[in-house]
């Protein structure tokens, strides 16, 4: 069995691509409540709550069309990043930055990293 993995990353806003991603970390959280009775020593059940999705983002590359409409990274909300794998699309959607980290060398393109916070996750077959 072969593990799928990555063969394109990318932002898109307003149903275009913007920029391109080398690499991504994710992991999504969910808060959870523990319901307690009287008498009891254990909960007797949980609820989940409300699911956050942050995904890192390194070597993000703004595309020649973006970089010319003027697109940069800190100015970018409510975008998608779309992660294809050879089996499956995973769509995060309703995304937002929380960090935008730059580093360079004289004569070296700009590397950055990105921390993005999504409102959905969304799984497709291919």
């Amino acid at each position: 069995m072969q593990i799928p993995t990555s063969a394109d990353i990318y932002i898109e806003m307003d149903g275009k691509k913007v920029a391109a991603v080398q690499s991504y970390r994710a992991l999504s959280k969910r808060q959870s409540r523990a319901i307690e009775a009287f008498g009891e020593s254990e909960p007797i059940a949980t609820i989940a709550g409300q699911r956050v999705h942050t995904v890192e983002l390194s070597r993000l590359y703004i595309t020649v069309d973006a970089a010319d409409e003027g697109v940069n990274f800190h100015d970018m909300e409510n975008f998608s990043l779309i992660i294809v794998k050879p089996d499956r699309k995973i769509i995060y959607t309703g995304c937002r930055w929380s960090d935008v980290a730059e580093a360079g060398d004289l004569g070296e393109m700009v590397i950055e990293r990105v921390t993005v916070v999504a409102t959905k996750r969304l799984e497709t077959a291919r």
